[in-house]
């Protein structure tokens, strides 16, 4: 089973859908029993980073998604929830993250039409099993503002360009973070929820 983290951040039904398309088991969840039985965890998201990481301490969360990343298991992050891996926000002020990964949230570059919202490529940085199935001409859905910035480099799998590098995906052992929606991506999002799903087992 893999617990969707359901903290009022996000549409968590589409996610869930994406989920029971592949036969994935999932439940939405904030029960610290249920999280520590489940196989695996996704901490979705979509708003300000702020707000999330209150919502996130008022129930409890990062003390119990720390315990559960030292534990190794897999955690996957998606757009919002892949910010707050990191250790600092900028947005509309200098807010803490969880601190699992090293780096910094900043606005995407005012060059460009902001939040990036739309259909852009990856490009890969790594060979990883996660994008064993996915390819260059693969289109996945982007809606931000703001992106990872000063990250480790090795953690790096896959970037977009948009208004210069924008990190997609990532990964550090059992943590994994994309900045796209992988549930509203098409074919090549269910794909890398696949492969998620079958690291679990």
């Amino acid at each position: 089973m893999i617990a969707i983290i359901d903290y009022g951040a996000g549409n968590m039904k589409s996610l869930q859908f994406a989920l029971n398309r592949l036969h994935l088991d999932s439940r939405l969840t904030v029960d610290e029993k249920t999280i520590k039985e489940s196989e695996a965890i996704i901490l979705p998201g979509v708003g300000a980073f702020h707000d999330a990481m209150q919502s996130l301490r008022l129930a409890g969360l990062p003390e119990i998604l720390q315990s559960e990343v030292k534990r190794g298991k897999p955690i996957l992050g998606i757009c919002l929830g892949m910010q707050l891996f990191y250790e600092t926000s900028y947005e509309d002020g200098n807010w803490e993250g969880l601190q699992f990964l090293e780096g910094e949230v900043k606005r995407i570059s005012d060059s460009v039409k902001v939040p990036h919202m739309g259909w852009n490529t990856l490009t890969k940085h790594q060979d990883a099993p996660l994008l064993n199935q996915v390819d260059e001409t693969d289109y996945v859905y982007f809606v931000h503002s703001y992106k990872v910035v000063n990250h480790d480099k090795k953690t790096l799998l896959a970037s977009t360009s948009y208004g210069g590098e924008i990190p997609a995906i990532v990964q550090h052992n059992n943590l994994i973070g994309m900045q796209f929606h992988p549930e509203k991506s098409g074919a090549a999002g269910l794909q890398l929820l696949k492969t998620f799903g079958e690291m679990i087992s």
